[in-house]
């Protein structure tokens, strides 16, 4: 298995099939697309286009009160996924970002910045 940002390391893993091509953010045993086991497990890139963006002003706990206001974004990455992640708050949609990895709240968490 790849270390990613959510088992401590600085990367984003995802899943691929072999068989259709599909890929995938969130991990599964077989692909959502046609069904076929045993998808390959690889790292992004870090390259992608901005889909959506908000701004957070009311934080939902204490720990992530001291960030705010911070941006959240849907990411369409190179590889073909979507993923949601922190972002710096002059991004718009349809920005191209790249993805480094920054503390938030005691964790390392994946932050998407304009290229």
């Amino acid at each position: 298995m790849i270390l990613d940002w959510t088992q401590g390391g600085e990367g984003v893993a995802y899943q691929a099939c072999g068989g259709c091509g599909a890929t995938w953010y969130f991990r599964r045993t077989f692909c959502p697309r046609c069904g076929r086991e045993g998808p390959e497990e690889r790292i992004a890139g870090g390259g992608g286009t901005v889909h959506a963006v908000t701004l957070v002003a009311r934080a939902p706990t204490e720990a992530l009160r001291v960030h705010a206001p911070y941006a959240i974004l849907l990411v369409d990455t190179d590889e073909g996924f979507r993923m949601m992640a922190h972002g710096d708050q002059d991004l718009h949609i349809g920005d191209r970002v790249h993805c480094r990895f920054l503390p938030v709240a005691g964790r390392i968490v994946p932050h998407y910045e304009k290229l």
